[in-house]
């Protein structure tokens, strides 16, 4: 094969439903392990109606595990990523995190709104709890994992909806390919909450069974929470080091279809546009990819028009073996993109294709059927789709290196 030049992957890390580790995700995913279940962490009336994708981790288990003080200001949403970023750092064999120009682009979508409705009655009253209104901003969960990781160096938040950790790991390419930063920790991380229960239950998209993705009978998707990082390096850091490479970013794009406040193009159009950026970024052509892990939600309006983005690209082609890895871990919203960026990886590493679970009828719209049990394939490319309220539509290609 030729080599292809993109950025560098040197770490991982991860926590989901289905594991707290890059190991565990993976054991999960080839074992049909799913982390789809009641709601055991949140009080609400919703607990015995719908299923999540939750971290069987209490917050106080989540303390314990980063070690923090009894009256830290850690959000759900924070310690969570924390501890994802920590293993990222590690897997690179990271020991002084400032020792070349390194940066943190953190995605979110919920921020910390878990302690904002625990508190928001008792604010005026209890003066004690003012310190947690600061942790209902996005941004403090990028500050909060620099400062557990002592990253003095760039750091910034990103929110596009489900989009976001895509668009974390594009701009961390790009900084590196222009040499603005030497070492990007990229990623995104989102706790459940009951504002994002309740939001998406308002929007009549969420399932009271497991979700189907790419099936006619597919009723909606099952939220989830997850953190995932990836730590991005220059190729001259590569070479400095003699770091092992896990595999390489080499084709972003984004694009808005401006179509809708939550719904995506019928046509597909931005998604559409975001795959052929990519595809240009890369210099690849759809042919090469050998397998797409599609956004697949398992909603009548996304699946749909990915589906139709993909024919669009494809051109009459065949269209690569693609699945959806919701239906394990449910839609991890800002997170999506970073754990699924975290299974391209593992995809191209373990040459496989994960398995759509779930899926019975084919949609009649089109003749598109995902892969339905897990295959052994040669896998040096593979395309991953993250598209968000508002038309976000990304689109990220991992090759190994």
């Amino acid at each position: 094969m030729s080599k292809i030049k993109g950025v560098a992957i040197t770490g991982m890390g991860i926590i989901s439903s289905i594991g707290n580790s890059v190991e565990e995700n993976y054991i999960s995913l080839i074992e049909n392990k799913i982390g789809i279940s009641r709601i055991t962490n949140i009080s609400t009336v919703h607990a015995d109606v719908i299923k999540v994708g939750e971290i069987k981790k209490t917050n106080e288990e989540l303390i314990a595990e980063l070690g923090l003080d009894d009256d830290n200001n850690f959000s759900r949403t924070a310690m969570i990523g924390t501890l994802a970023a920590k293993q990222a750092v590690e897997n690179a064999g990271i020991t002084s995190i400032n020792e070349f120009r390194t940066g943190l682009i953190s995605a979110t979508s919920v921020g910390g709104m878990d302690m904002t409705e625990k508190h928001y009655y008792d604010y005026f009253k209890h003066p004690e709890l003012v310190k947690y209104i600061a942790c209902h901003d996005g941004g403090d969960v990028a500050e909060k994992i620099a400062e557990e990781l002592g990253l003095k160096g760039m750091v910034t938040t990103i929110s596009t909806a489900c989009s976001s950790a895509a668009n974390s790991i594009m701009l961390g390419a790009r900084l590196i390919k222009t040499g603005k930063l030497d070492r990007v920790i990229v990623g995104g991380a989102d706790g459940l909450a009951k504002f994002t229960i309740n939001g998406f239950k308002t929007l009549m998209i969420l399932s009271d069974d497991f979700n189907k993705p790419f099936d006619n009978e597919r009723k909606g998707l099952n939220l989830g929470e997850a953190a995932a990082y990836l730590v991005l390096e220059s190729d001259e850091i590569v070479a400095k080091q003699n770091k092992k490479v896990l595999a390489r970013v080499s084709g972003y794009g984004n694009a808005n279809d401006a179509f809708h406040q939550t719904a995506s193009s019928e046509n597909g159009d931005g998604a559409y546009l975001a795959m052929k950026k990519a595809f240009d970024v890369s210099g690849l052509k759809p042919s090469q990819i050998d397998y797409i892990n599609v956004h697949g939600t398992a909603t009548p309006n996304n699946d749909l028009s990915e589906g139709r983005a993909l024919l669009r690209i494809y051109q009459g082609e065949k269209v690569p073996d693609f699945s959806s890895t919701k239906p394990f871990t449910g839609h991890t919203l800002a997170a999506a993109a970073a754990i699924e960026a975290v299974y391209s990886v593992l995809a191209i590493q373990n040459n496989v294709v994960y398995p759509n679970l779930n899926f019975e009828n084919p949609m009649e719209e089109f003749d598109l059927q995902p892969q339905t049990s897990l295959k052994n394939a040669t896998i040096e490319h593979v395309l991953s789709n993250s598209f968000g309220f508002g038309g976000n539509c990304s689109t990220l290609i991992f090759s190994k290196s």
